[in-house]
């Protein structure tokens, strides 16, 4: 399987040793509603996650909690043997105990961890994973306990690159003191802008930014706004100028746009190639203030 067409933002080295194309793709929404269950047709499943490879895209985030247990299996399913240059992050870390968001709890006894890593394992037939990244900091169990299992299953050959997600900039400095961190998947968007911090201090040390809800346009899109301005400027969507503001904010971040519709996903890999210019980026970078910014 190759694909047909590169994705154009360039491309990013995770970890030192790894290089992916510079936008990819996140599963989360290949399962039921509320994350929950199968996806309501498994077969456009696979065939959209094949599509992915086609379009170039390289670098697929998922987790053991989405569906729980249900998109690593599709992964498998849709791209085994995995193409030689595919990158597949999971994550590890959340329990789920029903759909809908509040199904989610975080979950950080190492040896659930491990348990976990072990079942990604199984189920995308795997013999180490590329980047596992702790999902959620579990504040019932010592933080240095969480990462010190995930240097553990590095040191035995489980896992190639450890990555965090949704922690502060101290949460980093810490893990870091423990073993090396690749990446950092913290919320990050257009409208919100509240993991600038984090995004920086990544950048400052080779670190890969994975944002999610990347295409988040909500109150910024209206008639005669910047970003409707710059759509139409581009004859793109705003979604699309969504996402090209991401790939400019800093070379370390890595949008992994999900979505179950293949005319989407083309529009996404289609965003990679939106240049804009410094007036723009900083049009729409001051569509919403930094949080410093905000009143109190």
């Amino acid at each position: 399987m190759t694909s047909t067409q590169p994705v154009g933002a360039g491309t990013l080295t995770l970890g030192g040793d790894i290089t992916v194309n510079r936008l990819g793709y996140g599963t989360m929404q290949l399962t039921g509603p509320g994350v929950w269950g199968p996806p309501r047709d498994p077969v456009s499943a696979v065939r959209l996650l094949i599509r992915v490879i086609e379009l170039g895209v390289n670098f697929l985030d998922t987790a053991d909690a989405y569906g729980p247990q249900i998109v690593e299996d599709l992964i498998r399913e849709a791209l085994h043997p995995y193409p030689g240059d595919l990158t597949i992050a999971t994550k590890v870390g959340l329990a789920r105990t029903g759909p809908a968001e509040w199904g989610w709890i975080p979950l950080g006894r190492p040896e659930y961890l491990r348990q976990q890593t072990e079942m990604s394992l199984r189920r995308l037939k795997l013999e180490r994973i590329d980047l596992l990244q702790l999902h959620r900091v579990d504040p019932t169990v010592p933080f240095e306990d969480q990462i010190g299992e995930l240097k553990l299953l590095r040191d035995e050959g489980k896992i190639r690159h450890v990555g965090l997600s949704e922690v502060s900039v101290d949460q980093l400095h810490a893990a870091r003191q423990i073993v090396p961190i690749a990446s950092v998947q913290n919320l990050l968007n257009l409208t919100n802008r509240s993991a600038s911090d984090v995004v920086d201090y990544a950048a400052a040390h080779g670190i890969a930014f994975i944002p999610y809800f990347s295409l988040a346009t909500a109150g910024l899109d209206g008639a005669g706004s910047a970003l409707d301005v710059i759509a139409h400027a581009h004859g793109r969507t705003p979604a699309q100028i969504a996402l090209a503001w991401l790939l400019r904010r800093s070379p370390i971040v890595l949008p992994i746009p999900g979505t179950s519709s293949e005319a989407h996903l083309a529009q996404n890999v289609a965003a990679a190639d939106i240049a804009l210019s410094d007036a723009e980026f900083a049009a729409l970078s001051a569509a919403v203030p930094l949080p410093d910014d905000r009143d109190e």
